[in-house]
């Protein structure tokens, strides 16, 4: 058998042109973050699903977080705009 000679369907290389080096963007400093713990406590699945209407897509967690904050910190106003948004988001 004689060899079978392919043709090459790469292009000639061309000349490369250095590129300029980037320079690495400054990193930005972050103020020390507060170590965080989890809390965590059990509730019906009826309690969960309330919870979720109530506060709206995707902020249960937050909303349950910023009750208990208010309530821990006797912020009646605080508690009383959770209670606005839960009655908006019911609607």
């Amino acid at each position: 058998m004689e060899p079978t000679t392919e043709k090459s369907s790469k292009k000639p290389a061309k000349a490369a042109k250095p590129k300029p080096a980037k320079e690495p963007k400054p990193k930005k400093e972050k103020a020390p973050k507060e170590p965080l713990v989890g809390f965590a406590f059990r509730l019906s699945e009826a309690d969960r699903d309330r919870i979720h209407k109530a506060a709206g897509p995707a902020k249960a967690t937050k909303f349950v977080r910023a009750a208990a904050l208010a309530a821990a910190n006797q912020d009646s106003k605080a508690f009383e705009e959770l209670v606005a948004q839960a009655k908006s988001s019911l609607k």
